[in-house]
């Protein structure tokens, strides 16, 4: 697939992917621990508060950014899902200053997750699934 014939939300899922897998991997060198409940710990990347948990949900979500951002259905699948998924994780983070008593938010986490969820819903709707892509590549040609 060339480059140009990426939509939105594959080149959101590549993206941010990239960008998470690479935060998860450099995560670790700030604070690995895995502490939990009222022992939560974290330590700031930049702004960032992370901690062993935050790293592999980093790693792990980047690894599927990356994995569906091959297809166009795949990476709307991505956006929207991540998208919806952050604006939880938004809420959630606005309410408490931990998620599920394992990873640790601050304000800056929050507004990041708000953009993310953003973002991933915004290139998740503008993006064509297969069939319309498909339909429209063929319509061109005829």
């Amino acid at each position: 697939m060339n480059r140009d014939d990426r939509t939105p939300a594959q080149l959101y899922s590549l993206l941010f992917g990239v960008t998470l897998l690479v935060v998860g991997i450099v995560g670790f060198f700030v604070n690995s621990s895995f502490d939990t409940g009222s022992n939560l710990s974290g330590d700031n990347l930049i702004v960032f508060k992370v901690n062993g948990w935050h790293n592999i949900v980093h790693i792990l979500s980047g690894l599927v950014g990356i994995a569906l951002s091959r297809t166009p259905a795949g990476g709307r699948t991505f956006a929207l899902g991540f998208g919806v998924v952050y604006g939880i994780v938004t809420i959630w983070g606005f309410v408490d200053k931990s998620i599920l008593n394992l990873i640790p938010v601050n304000g800056a986490d929050n507004v990041l997750h708000l953009a993310i969820a953003a973002l991933g819903i915004a290139a998740g709707l503008v993006s064509r699934d297969d069939r319309v892509r498909g339909t429209t590549a063929g319509a061109r040609t005829a």
